[in-house]
């Protein structure tokens, strides 16, 4: 048998070898477009080798040693690609093969959206990421960032709280200011949505009450070439969202759902209720329990604020239209209760979208989007690094909770601390008490644009743009007075109703005026004129000490102590912008941008700003030197400058001199209670824009047919002017000016890169992006290097924003050392390093111990089908930035009343002389140093599905069912809830703060996916 087989296998290499040696035949031809001409530099290739050609001018080509039975691939960008066996011809071996081309449609005329209007893709020269929406959708969303995260290259988002409902902070090229907001502007078919500075992760994120599931595409403009046409409003970045609307000739229904449900991720290991009554008779040298060993109950705190949470959603999509008129409808409700206990989001939206040609000169149509949501909240992180204030939230309350307690009394009622083991915890919460405070906002959203299209001439279209924004938020807060211990319920009961209005209007006049002559020349002309007011009002009224809870917050009038407040404000922003986008040949491009806009909150001096930008391209590809690289595919250098302002930087009225019921202003006159105003604010007529100026060098790369796409970019930007405090002398009269003085600096790099791995039967794409993003602060004002920002973080000249400033940790105080002065310690304490030497400690021995921006953002995704059958996964990381974990902070701290983090069992004592957890001290500090600061580095799973497609149903388009998981695994040696987290919601200057924010969930998902 082996004999047998060394014989065929020689057979086999020399029949083999014959064939290869075998003369193979000469091929020419001719290949042409649809009309009938030439095409040059077409690519010809005998597949499965690396030989081939390509076209001359008048697409003529000739190919030698081509084998009997090859196959020759002709491809060429703009065309779709045709594959062709040489075979015979009329008995004889053809020599002669001519072949015709037919354009590819997708691929000349793809479009991507672009501030007032659309570009085809092949034109742009911006840096524009364009997401659509199969794989916008590819999981189950609740808000549209989270679509968005770690799949465009440049843009960092962070999911602040997991809440339902939770915010998130999106950073396009890093963080561009420090009193403003860095928030990108939205704009949704036209209608401009601005999210302003939010420094607490536990408000609502205005894009909740916009549905994901009717988005088409998000496309994200990132340089000052395409940001530049909104002026004052696009310093940040602008994020273009285009919802589904209906086609002519087609009908459809389409019916989303799934449901689902969550749970977290990963709970907190505290001391049991030995460990704890251990702890408690150690700080306090006494027996607090007498038995510490047998102490009573042992309650898991964290598994009772903990559930297992539904989620789903329902949408009803209803597309279609004839020539003249096209609509889209879609009814939609989402449900998502969160896995802390009491706390819920659930949305109802409408959105309509209809286009009607009234004849060929006249088009009128109009996007509305109406949306209702109620969040129930439950309050989670803390802004405050005082234990107290740390420990009233619910999770701090689950933490630190006596595990020797009881949630409940015998009735079944909530069993306040004060209550219970003689009173001793009066000062703790119950975290089960916590959960019953009414928290709850009710959004009622309006997002409507109308337009009318005018053919004016030939090439020349005017559009009339209304939009109207609006929204109204009712807040209801109710603390009841049952949660309360006994002793303190003549005091308790806390209400408040808040309402808040806000309505923004926006015309904005576009005319158009496209051509081109000489079938090279392409020429657009776009003139915009936009005028937009906002306003915003709210009343608030609250109060204190209620009889008894029936009326929870509906009878105010019943509290002993009552406040009243409220406010309003206006504004209003005219731009007018040009811009000229040219082209030669589909080869070279060159758009310039002109914004000049004026804004009422700047100061009387700087009322208007000028944001100027030029951009061009070179298509290489289409170079005759390129032709003959058959592996090369496409090819196109890009570069940008420009300039954008910041208006959401300044708040109305900050320019003028104000005044108001700043501080004690309550006076006894003629024995009449009086209230007073006096200054608060002083002038400045010279508040102006934050200004950001960049430049952007990128390259578009096709390989292989284009199954490879890279896209590469380079970007340097500058901001100035930024607002920040600069401090006034007594004599003043004022203690701080706000004023133009700051300057940031961002430099980074982006690279994305999209694959077509396999195609046929079985078809695998993959996709992956990174971002490098440096990041300094460059300039504060004349007099200030540095400024503390809070009791750890600092704002310094030449290092990152949000950098950590902290003692540095050296272990425990150990027998026999001398505790430096000015430290606060103890024997078995905390020591710090005396870093400047002078033998004590103070403010001088800080140092910067900590950067919270990631040295690297990445993230990619697989689709793989095969028949009926698909399945996606989508991972998203972010590398070498740190978390301050303020939870540590407050729970090692070994004073007593509290319980802690379960390694504090190993703490400091004289026979456990350990360098990692202090001795205890009743009512005792730690120092704020950096053994709080941990790695923030992460790879996250955020979803995997499995899908199949059901055989075809009669009367149905197609039936899909599938199964998901989000966040169902992370990679990351950080030991808080979890390592995407930020307290301070989307403040520029403290990032990367971890003080017990709503943890993220894991949830697992069955959805239903029929179209008619």
């Amino acid at each position: 048998m082996k004999h047998v087989l060394l014989s065929l296998w020689l057979i086999l290499i020399a029949g083999g070898w014959v064939v290869a040696q075998s003369p193979g035949r000469t091929m020419s031809g001719r290949v042409t477009s649809q009309s009938g001409d030439g095409l040059p530099g077409v690519n010809i290739v005998i597949k499965g080798s690396q030989k081939g050609t390509t076209t001359n001018a008048n697409g003529q080509y000739s190919l030698t040693d081509v084998p009997a039975g090859a196959t020759l691939t002709f491809s060429s960008i703009g065309f779709v690609p045709q594959e062709l066996a040489v075979g015979n011809g009329n008995g004889q071996p053809r020599t002669t093969l001519d072949v015709t081309l037919s354009p590819d449609e997708r691929s000349l005329s793809e479009v991507v959206v672009v501030g007032y209007g659309t570009q085809r893709k092949i034109e742009t020269t911006g840096s524009i990421a364009s997401i659509k929406s199969d794989e916008l959708l590819q999981m189950p969303l609740a808000n549209v960032t989270q679509g968005i995260q770690s799949r465009v290259a440049g843009v960092q988002i962070t999911q602040n709280s997991s809440a339902p409902g939770g915010g998130a902070s999106v950073r396009i090229r890093g963080t561009n200011s420090i009193n403003g907001t860095s928030e990108p502007l939205y704009v949704l078919d036209g209608v401009q949505i601005a999210v302003g500075l939010d420094p607490n992760a536990n408000n609502q994120n205005p894009l909740s009450n916009i549905n994901p599931n009717d988005i088409e595409s998000v496309e994200v403009l990132k340089d000052a070439s395409s940001t530049a046409i909104y002026g004052a409003r696009g310093s940040n970045g602008v994020v273009l969202i285009t919802t589904k609307r209906g086609k002519a000739g087609t009908s459809r229904v389409s019916y989303d759902a799934y449901y689902g449900t969550q749970e977290v991720n990963k709970t907190l290991d505290v001391l049991n209720s030995s460990q704890f009554a251990a702890l408690e008779n150690e700080i306090y040298k006494t027996s607090v329990f007498a038995d510490p060993n047998n102490p009573g109950p042992n309650t898991n705190w964290q598994n009772l604020i903990f559930r297992r949470a539904p989620i789903q959603n329902h949408q009803l999509t209803m597309t279609g239209g004839s020539e003249k008129t096209q609509v889209a409808l879609s009814l939609n409700y989402f449900d998502q209760s969160g896995i802390i206990i009491n706390s819920r989001f659930r949305r109802y939206s409408l959105r309509t979208n209809v286009d009607h040609r009234v004849n060929n000169w006249l088009k009128v149509g109009t996007s509305l989007l109406l949306s209702n949501s109620v969040n129930n909240r439950t309050q989670t992180g803390s802004t405050s690094i005082d234990g107290p204030a740390v420990t009233a939230s619910i999770l701090g309350a689950a933490l630190a909770a006596p595990p020797t307690l009881l949630p409940y009394s015998d009735d079944g009622s909530v069993w306040p601390f004060g209550d219970q083991f003689n009173g001793r915890y009066r000062e703790a919460a119950n975290p089960i008490g916590l959960a019953k405070i009414l928290d709850r906002i009710t959004n009622n959203t309006l997002l409507a644009n109308f337009y009318t299209d005018l053919n004016l001439a030939k090439g020349l279209t005017y559009r009339a743009s209304f939009n109207v924004t609006q929204f109204n938020n009712l807040g209801d807060f109710y603390s009841p007075k049952s949660i309360v211990n006994t002793a303190d319920q003549a005091l308790a009961g806390s209400a408040q109703k808040n309402n808040q209005y806000g309505r923004s209007l926006l015309h904005e006049s576009i005319l158009t005026y496209a051509t081109s002559f000489n079938a090279v020349h392409s020429l657009k002309f776009t003139g915009v004129f936009a005028s937009l007011k906002n306003e915003s009002s709210n009343n608030n009224i609250s109060g204190t000490q209620f009889p008894n809870d029936a009326t929870a917050n509906e009878a105010i009038a019943l509290a002993t102590n009552r406040n009243v407040s409220s406010g309003r404000t206006e504004s209003r922003l005219d731009s007018y912008m040009g811009r000229v986008n040219y082209g030669f040949r589909d080869k070279y491009f060159v758009d310039v941008t002109a914004r000049y806009d004026g804004a009422s909150q700047f100061g009387a001096d700087n009322k208007y700003g000028f944001f100027p930008a030029v951009a061009a391209a070179w298509r290489v590809i289409e170079e005759p030197f390129l032709k003959s690289a058959t592996w090369l595919s496409d090819l196109k250098l890009r570069a940008s400058y420009g300039q954008t302002g910041n208006a959401g930087a300044i708040g109305p009225y900050q320019s003028l001199a104000l005044v108001g019921l700043g501080g004690n202003n309550a006076y006894s006159l003629n024995h009449a209670y009086t209230i007073g105003i006096a200054p608060t604010g002083i002038p400045n007529t010279e508040l102006q824009w934050e200004r950001s100026t960049q430049a952007n060098v990128g390259l578009d790369l096709g390989l292989f047919n284009n199954r490879v796409n890279v896209v590469v970019d380079v970007y340097n930007k500058r901001t100035d002017n930024l607002l920040f405090v600069r401090q006034l002398p007594p004599s003043s009269g004022y203690t701080a000016i706000t004023g133009n003085f700051a300057t940031i600096q961002n430099r980074g790099l982006e690279m994305a890169v999209n694959g077509r791995i396999l195609e046929g039967p079985v078809k695998l794409n993959v996709s992956t992006n990174a971002t490098i993003n440096r990041n300094k602060l460059l300039a504060l004002n004349d007099l200030l290097q540095s400024f503390a920002v809070n009791n750890y973080g600092v704002l310094q000249v030449g290092q990152p924003i949000g950098v950590f400033r902290t003692y540095v940790f050296d272990g425990n105080y150990q027998t026999g050392e001398s505790i430096l002065p000015g430290s606060g310690s103890r024997l078995g304490g905390p020591k710090v390093r005396d870093l400047n030497g002078d033998g004590q400690i103070s403010v001088a021995d800080q140092a910067i111990t900590g950067d919270p921006n990631p040295r690297l953002i990445y993230g990619f995704s697989a689709n793989l089908s095969y028949k009926n059958f698909d399945f996606s996964t989508f991972f998203a990381g972010v590398q070498g930035n740190q978390i301050y974990n303020l939870i540590r902070y407050t729970l090692e701290n070994p004073l007593g009343g509290r319980n802690l983090l379960a390694g504090v069992a190993n703490r400091w004592t004289p026979t456990n002389p350990g360098n990692e957890f202090a001795s205890v001290l009743q009512g005792g500090r730690l120092p704020i140093s950096d053994r709080f600061i941990e790695e923030g580095s992460f790879l996250r799973c955020k979803n995997i599905t499995l899908g199949y497609r059901l055989p075809a149903i009669k009367g149905l388009q197609a039936v899909r069912l599938y199964v998901s998981t989000n966040n169902p695994f992370t990679f990351t040696n950080y030991n808080g809830y979890d390592p995407e987290v930020n307290t301070f919601g989307n403040s520029n200057t403290q990032i990367g703060v971890d003080n017990l924010v709503y943890p993220i969930a894991r949830s697992y998902i069955a959805g239903l996916q029929v179209s008619f």
